[in-house]
Protein backbone atom coordinates (compact mmCIF):
# COMPACT_ATOMS: atom_id res chain seq x y z
CA UNK A 1 0.00 0.00 0.00
CA UNK A 2 1.47 3.26 -1.12
CA UNK A 3 2.59 6.03 1.97
CA UNK A 4 0.88 9.16 2.11
CA UNK A 5 3.43 10.92 2.97
CA UNK A 6 5.48 9.74 0.63
CA UNK A 7 2.78 10.21 -2.36
CA UNK A 8 3.25 13.69 -1.25
CA UNK A 9 6.74 13.83 -1.09
CA UNK A 10 6.63 12.96 -5.01
CA UNK A 11 3.43 14.66 -5.65
CA UNK A 12 5.58 17.94 -3.93
CA UNK A 13 9.36 16.93 -6.04
CA UNK A 14 6.69 16.60 -9.39
CA UNK A 15 5.39 20.22 -8.69
CA UNK A 16 8.91 21.46 -8.03
CA UNK A 17 9.98 20.28 -10.96
CA UNK A 18 6.88 21.64 -12.89
CA UNK A 19 7.59 24.81 -11.97
CA UNK A 20 11.27 25.02 -13.33
CA UNK A 21 9.91 23.89 -16.82
CA UNK A 22 7.74 26.68 -16.48
CA UNK A 23 10.28 29.11 -15.88
CA UNK A 24 10.75 31.80 -13.28
CA UNK A 25 8.45 34.60 -15.90
CA UNK A 26 5.60 32.72 -15.32
CA UNK A 27 5.05 33.56 -12.04
CA UNK A 28 1.32 33.48 -11.48
CA UNK A 29 1.36 29.92 -13.08
CA UNK A 30 4.02 29.12 -10.66
CA UNK A 31 1.88 30.44 -7.65
CA UNK A 32 -1.06 28.71 -8.23
CA UNK A 33 0.58 25.62 -9.02
CA UNK A 34 2.71 25.90 -6.09
CA UNK A 35 -0.76 26.66 -3.80
CA UNK A 36 -2.48 23.54 -5.71
CA UNK A 37 0.56 21.45 -4.47
CA UNK A 38 0.30 22.55 -1.11
CA UNK A 39 -3.69 22.07 -0.78
CA UNK A 40 -3.24 18.66 -2.13
CA UNK A 41 -0.38 17.81 0.52
CA UNK A 42 -2.66 19.09 2.89
CA UNK A 43 -5.44 16.50 1.68
CA UNK A 44 -3.28 13.82 1.30
CA UNK A 45 -1.79 14.56 4.93
CA UNK A 46 -5.56 14.34 6.68
CA UNK A 47 -6.17 11.01 4.89
CA UNK A 48 -3.49 9.71 6.89
CA UNK A 49 -4.90 11.74 10.06
CA UNK A 50 -6.69 9.27 12.38
CA UNK A 51 -10.71 9.71 12.01
CA UNK A 52 -13.49 8.27 13.74
CA UNK A 53 -15.88 8.59 10.70
CA UNK A 54 -13.62 7.06 8.76
CA UNK A 55 -13.27 4.05 11.23
CA UNK A 56 -17.55 3.99 11.64
CA UNK A 57 -17.04 3.57 7.35
CA UNK A 58 -14.98 0.61 7.88
CA UNK A 59 -17.03 -1.18 10.24
CA UNK A 60 -20.10 -0.28 8.33
CA UNK A 61 -18.78 -1.97 5.20
CA UNK A 62 -17.14 -4.74 7.41
CA UNK A 63 -20.34 -6.07 8.76
CA UNK A 64 -21.47 -7.13 5.33
CA UNK A 65 -17.48 -8.73 4.45
CA UNK A 66 -17.95 -11.07 7.25
CA UNK A 67 -21.35 -12.23 7.41
CA UNK A 68 -21.04 -15.62 6.21
CA UNK A 69 -24.18 -17.92 5.25
CA UNK A 70 -24.53 -21.27 3.89
CA UNK A 71 -25.34 -19.78 0.42
CA UNK A 72 -21.99 -18.61 0.52
CA UNK A 73 -19.45 -21.35 -0.89
CA UNK A 74 -16.70 -18.92 1.13
CA UNK A 75 -18.30 -19.93 4.38
CA UNK A 76 -17.26 -23.51 3.72
CA UNK A 77 -13.22 -22.83 3.41
CA UNK A 78 -10.84 -23.51 6.61
CA UNK A 79 -7.38 -22.60 5.71
CA UNK A 80 -6.71 -24.37 9.10
CA UNK A 81 -6.67 -27.78 7.76
CA UNK A 82 -5.28 -29.38 4.16
CA UNK A 83 -8.21 -31.81 3.79
CA UNK A 84 -10.80 -31.54 1.22
CA UNK A 85 -13.97 -29.27 2.76
CA UNK A 86 -16.51 -31.68 4.86
CA UNK A 87 -20.14 -29.70 6.31
CA UNK A 88 -21.85 -31.95 8.90
CA UNK A 89 -25.06 -31.88 10.15
CA UNK A 90 -26.36 -32.96 13.16
CA UNK A 91 -27.13 -37.00 13.27
CA UNK A 92 -31.01 -36.38 14.27
CA UNK A 93 -31.63 -33.45 11.36
CA UNK A 94 -32.14 -34.64 7.53
CA UNK A 95 -29.72 -33.87 4.73
CA UNK A 96 -32.70 -31.54 2.87
CA UNK A 97 -32.16 -30.86 -1.19
CA UNK A 98 -31.79 -27.45 -0.53
CA UNK A 99 -27.94 -29.11 1.29
CA UNK A 100 -27.53 -30.97 -1.42
CA UNK A 101 -27.40 -28.47 -4.02
CA UNK A 102 -25.17 -25.98 -1.95
CA UNK A 103 -22.63 -28.94 -1.43
CA UNK A 104 -22.67 -30.01 -4.80
CA UNK A 105 -22.31 -25.98 -6.43
CA UNK A 106 -19.34 -25.08 -3.71
CA UNK A 107 -17.87 -28.70 -4.18
CA UNK A 108 -17.87 -29.58 -0.57
CA UNK A 109 -18.59 -33.19 1.13
CA UNK A 110 -21.83 -33.78 3.02
CA UNK A 111 -21.57 -35.94 6.07
CA UNK A 112 -23.90 -36.25 9.12
CA UNK A 113 -22.32 -36.34 12.27
CA UNK A 114 -22.41 -40.35 13.26
CA UNK A 115 -24.78 -40.40 16.37
CA UNK A 116 -26.39 -37.91 18.70
CA UNK A 117 -24.70 -35.35 21.11
CA UNK A 118 -26.28 -35.50 24.43
CA UNK A 119 -23.32 -33.01 26.10
CA UNK A 120 -19.98 -31.84 25.17
CA UNK A 121 -17.41 -34.36 24.36
CA UNK A 122 -19.88 -37.44 23.44
CA UNK A 123 -18.02 -37.75 19.94
CA UNK A 124 -14.56 -37.61 19.54
CA UNK A 125 -13.20 -35.77 16.28
CA UNK A 126 -10.04 -37.88 15.79
CA UNK A 127 -12.42 -40.85 15.08
CA UNK A 128 -14.12 -38.84 12.30
CA UNK A 129 -12.67 -39.54 8.80
CA UNK A 130 -12.36 -36.06 7.92
CA UNK A 131 -12.73 -32.50 9.97
CA UNK A 132 -15.11 -30.48 8.71
CA UNK A 133 -17.60 -27.10 9.33
CA UNK A 134 -20.41 -27.73 11.77
CA UNK A 135 -23.53 -26.62 10.13
CA UNK A 136 -25.46 -23.50 11.78
CA UNK A 137 -28.70 -22.68 10.32
CA UNK A 138 -28.43 -18.65 10.10
CA UNK A 139 -26.58 -16.34 8.79
CA UNK A 140 -23.00 -15.20 11.36
CA UNK A 141 -20.32 -12.93 11.33
CA UNK A 142 -16.80 -14.21 11.81
CA UNK A 143 -14.22 -12.81 13.01
CA UNK A 144 -11.69 -12.22 9.94
CA UNK A 145 -8.88 -13.24 8.13
CA UNK A 146 -7.96 -17.49 8.43
CA UNK A 147 -11.31 -17.22 11.40
CA UNK A 148 -13.65 -17.65 9.18
CA UNK A 149 -16.07 -19.70 11.26
CA UNK A 150 -18.29 -18.38 14.44
CA UNK A 151 -16.30 -18.43 17.62
CA UNK A 152 -17.93 -18.46 21.07
CA UNK A 153 -16.37 -15.78 22.96
CA UNK A 154 -16.07 -13.41 20.02
CA UNK A 155 -19.72 -13.48 19.02
CA UNK A 156 -20.76 -11.60 22.32
CA UNK A 157 -18.64 -8.48 21.57
CA UNK A 158 -19.76 -9.37 17.89
CA UNK A 159 -23.22 -9.23 18.88
CA UNK A 160 -22.97 -6.03 21.28
CA UNK A 161 -21.84 -4.07 18.14
CA UNK A 162 -24.52 -5.60 15.50
CA UNK A 163 -27.07 -4.21 18.23
CA UNK A 164 -25.51 -0.76 18.68
CA UNK A 165 -25.42 -0.39 14.74
CA UNK A 166 -29.27 -1.15 14.63
CA UNK A 167 -28.70 -4.71 13.68
CA UNK A 168 -30.78 -6.64 15.32
CA UNK A 169 -31.65 -9.34 12.87
CA UNK A 170 -28.47 -10.46 12.37
CA UNK A 171 -27.59 -10.24 16.02
CA UNK A 172 -30.38 -12.68 16.68
CA UNK A 173 -29.37 -15.20 14.30
CA UNK A 174 -25.73 -14.50 16.00
CA UNK A 175 -27.79 -16.02 19.44
CA UNK A 176 -29.76 -18.74 17.73
CA UNK A 177 -26.64 -20.03 16.47
CA UNK A 178 -25.16 -20.23 19.18
CA UNK A 179 -28.37 -21.78 21.07
CA UNK A 180 -28.37 -24.52 18.36
CA UNK A 181 -24.63 -25.35 19.29
CA UNK A 182 -25.91 -25.70 22.63
CA UNK A 183 -29.15 -27.96 21.37
CA UNK A 184 -27.50 -30.10 18.65
CA UNK A 185 -23.05 -30.02 19.32
CA UNK A 186 -23.51 -29.96 23.24
CA UNK A 187 -22.64 -26.63 24.15
CA UNK A 188 -21.20 -23.44 22.57
CA UNK A 189 -18.17 -24.54 21.03
CA UNK A 190 -14.65 -22.65 20.67
CA UNK A 191 -15.86 -22.40 16.84
CA UNK A 192 -18.18 -24.77 14.65
CA UNK A 193 -15.69 -26.76 13.21
CA UNK A 194 -15.63 -30.73 13.91
CA UNK A 195 -12.40 -30.12 15.95
CA UNK A 196 -13.69 -27.97 17.98
CA UNK A 197 -16.48 -30.74 19.49
CA UNK A 198 -14.17 -31.16 22.69
CA UNK A 199 -14.28 -27.84 23.65
CA UNK A 200 -16.20 -24.70 24.69
CA UNK A 201 -14.80 -21.08 25.07
CA UNK A 202 -15.47 -17.80 27.72
CA UNK A 203 -19.38 -18.64 28.53
CA UNK A 204 -21.03 -15.42 27.76
CA UNK A 205 -24.29 -17.23 26.36
CA UNK A 206 -26.39 -15.42 28.71
CA UNK A 207 -24.75 -12.26 28.29
CA UNK A 208 -25.77 -12.71 24.35
CA UNK A 209 -29.19 -13.35 25.21
CA UNK A 210 -29.41 -10.49 27.59
CA UNK A 211 -28.19 -8.01 24.91
CA UNK A 212 -30.97 -9.04 22.07
CA UNK A 213 -33.41 -9.14 24.84
CA UNK A 214 -32.43 -5.70 25.45
CA UNK A 215 -33.31 -4.69 22.00
CA UNK A 216 -36.85 -4.00 21.36
CA UNK A 217 -36.18 -4.20 17.45
CA UNK A 218 -35.36 -7.96 17.89
CA UNK A 219 -38.55 -8.77 18.39
CA UNK A 220 -42.08 -8.72 16.92
CA UNK A 221 -43.36 -7.72 19.80
CA UNK A 222 -43.72 -9.50 23.49
CA UNK A 223 -45.20 -12.08 22.67
CA UNK A 224 -42.22 -12.69 20.40
CA UNK A 225 -39.72 -12.04 23.33
CA UNK A 226 -41.25 -14.69 25.91
CA UNK A 227 -41.50 -17.59 23.31
CA UNK A 228 -37.92 -16.83 22.63
CA UNK A 229 -36.90 -16.74 26.14
CA UNK A 230 -38.98 -19.65 27.31
CA UNK A 231 -36.91 -21.67 23.71
CA UNK A 232 -33.61 -20.22 24.89
CA UNK A 233 -33.93 -20.12 28.81
CA UNK A 234 -33.51 -24.49 29.11
CA UNK A 235 -30.80 -24.29 26.22
CA UNK A 236 -28.95 -21.49 28.56
CA UNK A 237 -28.91 -23.86 31.45
CA UNK A 238 -27.61 -26.88 29.77
CA UNK A 239 -24.91 -24.80 28.53
CA UNK A 240 -24.16 -23.68 31.85
CA UNK A 241 -24.06 -27.63 32.69
CA UNK A 242 -20.62 -27.35 31.11
CA UNK A 243 -18.63 -25.82 33.76
CA UNK A 244 -20.43 -27.44 37.00
CA UNK A 245 -18.75 -30.93 35.09
CA UNK A 246 -16.11 -32.52 37.45
CA UNK A 247 -13.62 -32.11 34.31
CA UNK A 248 -13.81 -27.97 35.14
CA UNK A 249 -14.24 -28.04 38.50
CA UNK A 250 -10.97 -26.13 39.60
CA UNK A 251 -10.11 -29.26 42.77
CA UNK A 252 -12.80 -28.26 45.45
CA UNK A 253 -12.76 -24.39 45.80
CA UNK A 254 -16.49 -24.29 44.27
CA UNK A 255 -14.94 -22.59 41.25
CA UNK A 256 -14.05 -23.24 38.00
CA UNK A 257 -11.37 -23.94 35.63
CA UNK A 258 -11.02 -24.44 31.51
CA UNK A 259 -10.60 -27.66 30.40
CA UNK A 260 -10.87 -29.71 26.97
CA UNK A 261 -12.02 -33.08 27.36
CA UNK A 262 -9.28 -34.15 24.91
CA UNK A 263 -5.71 -34.99 25.14
CA UNK A 264 -2.87 -34.37 23.27
CA UNK A 265 -1.86 -31.75 20.04
CA UNK A 266 -4.91 -29.81 19.21
CA UNK A 267 -6.37 -31.08 15.84
CA UNK A 268 -6.29 -27.85 13.83
CA UNK A 269 -2.45 -28.02 13.89
CA UNK A 270 -1.19 -28.60 10.53
CA UNK A 271 2.09 -29.71 11.48
CA UNK A 272 4.33 -29.60 14.54
CA UNK A 273 6.30 -26.29 14.56
CA UNK A 274 4.63 -24.71 17.66
CA UNK A 275 4.97 -27.83 19.51
CA UNK A 276 8.72 -27.74 18.33
CA UNK A 277 8.56 -23.86 19.05
CA UNK A 278 7.85 -24.66 22.92
CA UNK A 279 9.95 -27.47 23.26
CA UNK A 280 13.17 -25.20 22.00
CA UNK A 281 11.87 -22.40 24.13
CA UNK A 282 11.82 -24.68 27.14
CA UNK A 283 14.96 -26.37 26.48
CA UNK A 284 16.85 -22.42 26.38
CA UNK A 285 15.08 -21.32 29.56
CA UNK A 286 15.76 -24.13 31.73
CA UNK A 287 14.90 -22.72 34.97
CA UNK A 288 11.24 -21.72 33.62
CA UNK A 289 10.45 -25.15 32.43
CA UNK A 290 7.63 -26.02 34.95
CA UNK A 291 7.90 -30.05 34.57
CA UNK A 292 6.28 -29.67 30.74
CA UNK A 293 9.59 -31.93 29.03
CA UNK A 294 9.82 -35.52 28.75
CA UNK A 295 12.50 -37.38 27.69
CA UNK A 296 12.17 -39.38 24.76
CA UNK A 297 13.56 -40.58 21.41
CA UNK A 298 12.46 -39.28 17.66
CA UNK A 299 11.61 -42.95 16.66
CA UNK A 300 10.53 -44.66 19.73
CA UNK A 301 10.19 -48.16 19.57
CA UNK A 302 6.69 -49.80 20.21
CA UNK A 303 7.26 -50.19 24.02
CA UNK A 304 8.17 -46.86 24.31
CA UNK A 305 5.08 -45.47 22.19
CA UNK A 306 2.52 -47.71 24.63
CA UNK A 307 4.90 -45.30 27.45
CA UNK A 308 4.45 -41.98 25.43
CA UNK A 309 0.29 -42.63 24.99
CA UNK A 310 0.36 -41.85 28.85
CA UNK A 311 3.15 -39.18 29.41
CA UNK A 312 2.99 -37.11 26.34
CA UNK A 313 0.85 -38.20 23.25
CA UNK A 314 -0.11 -40.95 21.05
CA UNK A 315 2.85 -41.15 18.25
CA UNK A 316 1.51 -43.86 16.59
CA UNK A 317 -1.84 -41.93 15.64
CA UNK A 318 -1.01 -38.63 15.59
CA UNK A 319 1.51 -37.48 13.03
CA UNK A 320 1.90 -33.78 15.02
CA UNK A 321 2.51 -35.84 17.86
CA UNK A 322 4.73 -37.58 16.39
CA UNK A 323 7.14 -35.30 15.11
CA UNK A 324 6.78 -32.82 18.13
CA UNK A 325 10.23 -33.86 19.12
CA UNK A 326 13.60 -31.71 19.38
CA UNK A 327 16.80 -32.45 21.41
CA UNK A 328 15.62 -35.76 23.13
CA UNK A 329 12.35 -34.56 24.50
CA UNK A 330 8.59 -34.28 23.87
CA UNK A 331 6.42 -32.23 25.48
CA UNK A 332 4.02 -34.08 28.45
CA UNK A 333 0.74 -34.94 28.78
CA UNK A 334 -0.15 -32.83 31.28
CA UNK A 335 1.63 -29.89 29.12
CA UNK A 336 -1.01 -30.47 25.88
CA UNK A 337 -4.15 -30.76 28.59
CA UNK A 338 -3.05 -26.85 29.42
CA UNK A 339 -2.32 -26.23 25.67
CA UNK A 340 -5.54 -27.27 24.97
CA UNK A 341 -7.51 -25.65 28.45
CA UNK A 342 -5.38 -22.30 26.91
CA UNK A 343 -7.17 -22.49 23.46
CA UNK A 344 -10.45 -22.66 25.64
CA UNK A 345 -9.84 -19.84 27.66
CA UNK A 346 -9.18 -17.50 24.45
CA UNK A 347 -5.75 -16.49 25.53
CA UNK A 348 -3.43 -18.32 23.61
CA UNK A 349 -0.81 -17.43 23.81
CA UNK A 350 0.08 -16.29 27.24
CA UNK A 351 2.52 -16.74 29.62
CA UNK A 352 0.15 -15.56 32.69
CA UNK A 353 -0.63 -19.26 33.29
CA UNK A 354 3.11 -20.81 32.56
CA UNK A 355 5.25 -20.75 29.69
CA UNK A 356 2.92 -21.12 26.54
CA UNK A 357 0.10 -20.93 29.07
CA UNK A 358 0.58 -24.75 29.90
CA UNK A 359 -0.66 -24.69 33.22
CA UNK A 360 -4.25 -22.90 32.48
CA UNK A 361 -6.30 -26.08 33.53
CA UNK A 362 -3.92 -26.13 36.94
CA UNK A 363 -6.21 -22.54 37.76
CA UNK A 364 -9.19 -20.88 39.19
CA UNK A 365 -9.49 -18.42 37.03
CA UNK A 366 -10.81 -14.56 37.89
CA UNK A 367 -11.97 -14.21 34.39
CA UNK A 368 -14.02 -17.38 34.14
CA UNK A 369 -15.13 -17.06 37.42
CA UNK A 370 -16.78 -13.70 36.90
CA UNK A 371 -18.38 -14.84 33.62
CA UNK A 372 -20.06 -17.68 35.40
CA UNK A 373 -21.13 -15.41 38.21
CA UNK A 374 -22.83 -13.29 36.03
CA UNK A 375 -24.23 -15.78 33.46
CA UNK A 376 -25.88 -17.23 37.00
CA UNK A 377 -27.29 -13.64 37.82
CA UNK A 378 -28.61 -13.69 34.49
CA UNK A 379 -30.61 -16.95 35.06
CA UNK A 380 -31.77 -15.53 37.60
CA UNK A 381 -33.08 -12.91 35.99
CA UNK A 382 -34.59 -14.97 32.90
CA UNK A 383 -36.11 -17.02 35.41
CA UNK A 384 -38.13 -14.08 37.28
CA UNK A 385 -39.76 -13.36 33.43
CA UNK A 386 -40.38 -16.22 32.73
CA UNK A 387 -42.18 -16.82 35.97
CA UNK A 388 -40.22 -19.39 37.97
CA UNK A 389 -39.60 -17.72 40.90
CA UNK A 390 -38.14 -21.32 42.76
CA UNK A 391 -35.47 -21.32 39.82
CA UNK A 392 -35.11 -17.79 40.73
CA UNK A 393 -33.66 -18.14 43.85
CA UNK A 394 -31.55 -21.69 43.24
CA UNK A 395 -29.90 -19.32 40.62
CA UNK A 396 -29.07 -16.27 43.09
CA UNK A 397 -27.90 -18.85 45.30
CA UNK A 398 -26.06 -20.39 43.14
CA UNK A 399 -24.62 -17.10 41.88
CA UNK A 400 -23.43 -16.44 45.89
CA UNK A 401 -21.92 -19.25 46.31
CA UNK A 402 -19.23 -18.37 43.55
CA UNK A 403 -18.87 -15.30 44.54
CA UNK A 404 -18.38 -16.03 48.00
CA UNK A 405 -15.24 -18.74 46.60
CA UNK A 406 -14.20 -15.44 44.64
CA UNK A 407 -13.91 -13.76 48.04
CA UNK A 408 -12.02 -16.85 49.77
CA UNK A 409 -9.95 -18.15 47.10
CA UNK A 410 -9.56 -14.78 44.34
CA UNK A 411 -9.70 -11.36 46.48
CA UNK A 412 -6.34 -10.46 48.14
CA UNK A 413 -8.31 -7.78 50.67
CA UNK A 414 -4.19 -7.02 51.49
CA UNK A 415 -3.00 -5.94 48.07
CA UNK A 416 -7.12 -5.03 46.52
CA UNK A 417 -7.07 -7.00 43.88
CA UNK A 418 -8.37 -10.50 42.05
CA UNK A 419 -5.65 -12.61 41.31
CA UNK A 420 -5.63 -16.26 39.72
CA UNK A 421 -5.28 -19.09 41.88
CA UNK A 422 -3.30 -22.45 41.08
CA UNK A 423 -5.56 -24.44 43.32
CA UNK A 424 -3.10 -27.46 41.97
CA UNK A 425 0.04 -25.79 44.09
CA UNK A 426 -2.60 -23.97 46.42
CA UNK A 427 -1.36 -20.35 45.76
CA UNK A 428 -2.43 -17.40 43.84
CA UNK A 429 -0.83 -16.54 40.59
CA UNK A 430 2.41 -14.34 41.15
CA UNK A 431 1.31 -11.49 39.04
CA UNK A 432 -1.87 -9.28 38.47
CA UNK A 433 -4.04 -10.04 34.89
CA UNK A 434 -6.44 -7.73 33.24
CA UNK A 435 -9.22 -9.97 34.21
CA UNK A 436 -8.90 -8.61 38.01
CA UNK A 437 -11.63 -6.36 36.24
CA UNK A 438 -13.76 -8.35 35.01
CA UNK A 439 -15.55 -8.99 38.52
CA UNK A 440 -16.59 -5.58 37.93
CA UNK A 441 -18.30 -5.97 34.59
CA UNK A 442 -19.81 -8.96 35.91
CA UNK A 443 -20.98 -7.12 39.52
CA UNK A 444 -19.74 -9.40 41.44
CA UNK A 445 -17.61 -6.95 43.46
CA UNK A 446 -18.68 -4.99 46.29
CA UNK A 447 -18.21 -1.53 46.25
CA UNK A 448 -15.23 -1.32 48.70
CA UNK A 449 -13.83 -4.16 46.19
CA UNK A 450 -14.06 -2.18 42.96
CA UNK A 451 -12.39 0.67 44.54
CA UNK A 452 -9.70 -0.96 45.35
CA UNK A 453 -9.42 -3.01 42.01
CA UNK A 454 -9.31 0.67 40.36
CA UNK A 455 -5.97 1.62 42.64
CA UNK A 456 -4.33 -0.47 40.69
CA UNK A 457 -5.16 0.36 37.14
CA UNK A 458 -1.49 1.78 36.80
CA UNK A 459 -0.25 -1.44 36.16
CA UNK A 460 -2.20 -1.96 32.68
CA UNK A 461 -2.49 1.76 32.02
CA UNK A 462 -0.60 2.84 28.42
CA UNK A 463 -0.94 5.34 26.25
CA UNK A 464 -3.03 3.03 23.65
CA UNK A 465 -5.70 1.49 26.70
CA UNK A 466 -5.34 -1.35 28.63
CA UNK A 467 -2.56 -3.74 28.37
CA UNK A 468 -2.85 -7.54 29.44
CA UNK A 469 -0.41 -7.02 32.09
CA UNK A 470 3.15 -6.05 32.70
CA UNK A 471 5.05 -8.85 31.85
CA UNK A 472 6.61 -8.81 28.27
CA UNK A 473 6.70 -12.05 27.35
CA UNK A 474 6.75 -12.05 23.20
CA UNK A 475 3.18 -13.77 23.46
CA UNK A 476 0.08 -11.77 22.44
CA UNK A 477 -1.73 -11.88 25.16
CA UNK A 478 0.79 -10.06 27.62
CA UNK A 479 2.29 -7.06 27.79
CA UNK A 480 2.56 -4.95 25.45
CA UNK A 481 -0.65 -6.31 23.59
CA UNK A 482 -4.14 -4.86 24.36
CA UNK A 483 -7.31 -6.40 22.63
CA UNK A 484 -10.90 -4.90 22.43
CA UNK A 485 -12.46 -7.82 24.52
CA UNK A 486 -10.23 -6.99 27.86
CA UNK A 487 -11.14 -3.22 27.55
CA UNK A 488 -14.46 -3.22 26.79
CA UNK A 489 -14.98 -5.45 29.91
CA UNK A 490 -12.69 -3.29 31.93
CA UNK A 491 -13.87 0.12 31.00
CA UNK A 492 -17.68 -0.77 30.97
CA UNK A 493 -17.02 -2.68 34.55
CA UNK A 494 -15.49 0.69 35.49
CA UNK A 495 -18.45 2.83 34.42
CA UNK A 496 -20.96 0.32 36.06
CA UNK A 497 -19.42 1.04 39.30
CA UNK A 498 -19.56 4.84 38.35
CA UNK A 499 -15.92 5.26 37.84
CA UNK A 500 -17.09 7.55 34.33
CA UNK A 501 -14.06 9.58 34.08
CA UNK A 502 -11.89 6.42 34.30
CA UNK A 503 -13.94 4.78 31.73
CA UNK A 504 -14.18 7.79 29.37
CA UNK A 505 -10.46 8.30 29.40
CA UNK A 506 -9.71 4.51 28.60
CA UNK A 507 -12.51 4.20 26.37
CA UNK A 508 -10.76 7.23 24.46
CA UNK A 509 -7.47 5.28 24.43
CA UNK A 510 -8.38 2.91 23.07
CA UNK A 511 -10.71 3.96 20.23
CA UNK A 512 -8.01 6.63 19.13
CA UNK A 513 -5.59 3.39 18.76
CA UNK A 514 -8.01 1.73 16.14
CA UNK A 515 -8.34 5.34 15.00
CA UNK A 516 -4.72 5.34 13.99
CA UNK A 517 -4.61 1.65 12.81
CA UNK A 518 -7.39 2.63 10.65
CA UNK A 519 -5.64 5.62 9.02
CA UNK A 520 -2.26 3.81 8.67
CA UNK A 521 -3.36 1.17 6.73
CA UNK A 522 -7.09 1.18 6.11
CA UNK A 523 -7.80 -1.92 8.49
CA UNK A 524 -9.06 -2.99 12.09
CA UNK A 525 -6.95 -5.65 13.96
CA UNK A 526 -7.69 -8.08 16.16
CA UNK A 527 -5.26 -6.98 18.61
CA UNK A 528 -2.94 -3.59 19.28
CA UNK A 529 -0.06 -2.64 20.75
CA UNK A 530 -0.95 -0.31 24.11
CA UNK A 531 2.46 1.33 24.58
CA UNK A 532 3.04 2.11 20.90
CA UNK A 533 -1.12 2.97 20.58
CA UNK A 534 -1.09 1.75 17.53
CA UNK A 535 -1.36 -1.62 15.21
CA UNK A 536 2.54 -2.57 15.02
CA UNK A 537 2.35 -5.94 16.64
CA UNK A 538 5.68 -8.16 16.82
CA UNK A 539 5.13 -11.54 18.33
CA UNK A 540 7.82 -13.85 19.25
CA UNK A 541 5.93 -16.57 21.21
CA UNK A 542 3.29 -18.21 19.72
CA UNK A 543 1.07 -17.08 17.03
CA UNK A 544 2.95 -14.10 15.10
CA UNK A 545 -0.28 -12.54 13.02
CA UNK A 546 -2.30 -9.72 13.42
CA UNK A 547 -5.26 -10.40 11.44
CA UNK A 548 -7.17 -7.90 9.45
CA UNK A 549 -10.98 -7.92 10.39
CA UNK A 550 -12.02 -7.50 12.92
CA UNK A 551 -15.54 -8.63 14.55
CA UNK A 552 -14.53 -7.97 18.38
CA UNK A 553 -13.09 -4.80 17.92
CA UNK A 554 -15.76 -3.36 15.40
CA UNK A 555 -18.04 -4.14 18.19
CA UNK A 556 -16.17 -3.07 21.06
CA UNK A 557 -15.29 0.39 19.20
CA UNK A 558 -18.89 1.02 18.51
CA UNK A 559 -19.93 0.62 22.11
CA UNK A 560 -16.92 2.65 23.32
CA UNK A 561 -18.01 5.64 21.39
CA UNK A 562 -21.76 5.28 22.48
CA UNK A 563 -19.83 5.46 26.25
CA UNK A 564 -17.92 8.89 24.78
CA UNK A 565 -20.67 10.42 23.14
CA UNK A 566 -23.80 9.47 24.16
CA UNK A 567 -25.74 9.03 27.61
CA UNK A 568 -23.41 7.91 30.64
CA UNK A 569 -23.67 3.60 30.90
CA UNK A 570 -26.82 4.03 33.67
CA UNK A 571 -25.31 2.94 36.82
CA UNK A 572 -25.81 -0.60 37.68
CA UNK A 573 -27.66 -1.17 41.06
CA UNK A 574 -25.01 -2.35 42.95
CA UNK A 575 -25.12 -2.02 46.96
CA UNK A 576 -22.83 -1.62 49.67
CA UNK A 577 -22.99 -5.34 50.57
CA UNK A 578 -23.11 -6.42 46.84
CA UNK A 579 -26.30 -8.45 47.04
CA UNK A 580 -28.31 -8.81 43.98
CA UNK A 581 -31.38 -6.53 43.12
Amino acid sequence: MTDPQDLSRKHNHAAHAHARRLGQSANGALRIFVLLAIAFAASTAAAASPDPVKTRVYIDHAWDTLTRSLDDCSALADSKVSTHSVLYLPAQLPVSEELRGIAKRCGVGLRSLPRTIGKLGDIDPTQLPVQGLLYLPHPYVVPGGFFNEMYGWDSYFIVLGLVADHRSGLARDMVDNALFEVEYYGGVLNANRTYYLSRSQPPFLAAMMSAVLGDPASFHGNADRQAWLAQAYPLAVRNHDIWTRTEHLAGDTGLARYFDLGSGPVLEARDADYYRGVIKWLLAHPSENPGYLVKASRHPDDAEAAHLKSASCDVRSSKVCADAWLGGFRLSADYYLGDRAMRESGFDVNFHFGPFAGSTHHYAAVGLNSLLYRYETDLHDFALQLGKPAEAAHWANVAQARKQAMDRYLWHPDTGIYMDYDFVAGKPATHPYITAFYPLWAHAASVQQAGAARKHLSIFERSGGLAMDDQPSGAQWDEPFGWAPTNWLAISGLDAYRYHDDARRLAGKFCATVDRGVATDGTIREKYNMVLGNADVHISAGYTQNVVGFGWTNGVYLKLQELLHGDAMPASEISADNTMK
